[in-house]
Formats: C-alpha cells, sequence, structure tokens
C-alpha cells in the first residue's frame, strides 16, 4: 500500500487551519501505545477536508476524486491501494464515500496520530530541510486547486510562526494542526 494513509490525505488539504492562531502545544493530549500523542477531529474540521475530496460537491467521493487528491499530492497510489481504501470506508458498498462513512472512518481509527501530523508535515516541507516555506505552501496549496496567492501564504506562514522565523517548523506545525482538535 502506498505510503500516505488516508488521514494524511486529509490533513494536507486542510489549509484553513493555516489561518488559526497557535495557542498551545502538547497539554493534557491522551497517549497512544507507542507513547505518541492521539487527538480527535472535530466534525467542522472534518466536513472542510471531506469537501476537499468531494470536488464535484454531489455529497460523495469517488474514487476519480480521490485519485486526483493523490496526484495533486504527488503520492502514488495504485489501483489496488485505492481499492482497499474503499473496501475499508465504503461502508454501504455504493462505490462511494459519503461523509457519513468518512466520519466512521475516522471514528474507527481512534483519531489522528501524532505520526499522521508527522507524515501531513513532510508533505508540505517539499525539500525535506525540516521547515515549510512560504513557497512550498503556495506549491502544494496550488496542486491541490487553491486559488492563494503568495501573500495569502505569506500571511498563513506569519500566523503560525510562532519563533518569527520566516519557516513553520515541525513544533509550529504540530501545534496548528491539533490546537482545535479534542484530545
Amino acid at each position: 500500500m502506498s505510503k500516505t494513509s488516508f488521514l494524511d490525505m486529509q490533513y494536507n488539504i486542510s489549509k484553513r487551519k493555516f489561518l488559526r492562531k497557535p495557542s498551545r502545544m502538547f497539554s493534557g493530549i491522551d497517549r497512544q501505545p507507542s507513547g505518541l500523542p492521539m487527538f480527535q477531529l472535530n466534525m467542522s474540521e472534518t466536513r472542510r477536508v471531506f469537501d476537499k475530496f468531494d470536488r464535484d460537491k454531489d455529497g460523495k467521493i469517488s474514487r476519480g476524486e480521490y485519485k486526483a487528491i493523490l496526484r495533486a499530492l504527488r503520492q502514488e497510489g495504485t489501483e489496488r491501494d485505492i481499492q482497499k481504501i474503499f473496501e475499508v470506508a465504503d461502508l454501504d458498498g455504493d462505490g462511494f464515500i459519503d461523509f457519513k462513512e468518512f466520519m466512521e472512518v475516522q471514528r474507527k481509527g481512534g483519531g489522528v496520530k501524532a505520526v499522521d501530523v508527522q507524515s501531513a508535515f513532510r508533505m508540505f516541507d517539499l525539500d525535506g530541510d525540516g521547515k515549510i516555506t512560504v513557497e512550498e505552501v503556495y506549491e502544494l496549496l496550488k496542486r491541490l486547486g487553491e486559488r492563494c496567492s503568495m501573500q495569502d501564504c505569506q500571511k498563513m506562514v506569519r500566523v503560525v510562526d510562532s519563533n518569527k522565523d520566516g519557516v513553520i517548523d515541525m513544533d509550529e506545525f504540530m501545534t496548528m494542526m491539533t490546537q482545535n482538535m479534542k484530545t
């Protein structure tokens, strides 16, 4: 199966989180058996992510829409990988993933693990240097079909960049991605 999990894909397309001011790091979060923190998604964030997948706005994610997101993120996703994802997520067997099924995958998965957020960070960190630049945000959002100017991306990075070094590091990214999630 591909290196990218279903949850990784979801976080990579939720740009609205960039617009929120980071407020805390880990405090009182649950720990999964591996010792890494785990976070629960809230319904509105999950809806926003679902809507990114559902490009034709018909209330369901098709295999084609799922493939389009994989391509935009430059991820490898074989037909077999996609088939496995749909076997797990398409609970009613109609060939699509509706919002209820999408939410059920989140619930069954037990939440978002820190490793999922770290994978999402690596998706944005295009050059692998451990920092997300304005240009990297712009490039990824452009590939995802977002209409976003370089100035918008600069604002997004500034909001998240708590140490004011002009880039987003892993700690800042983790804070941004988890601040509004229930633990």
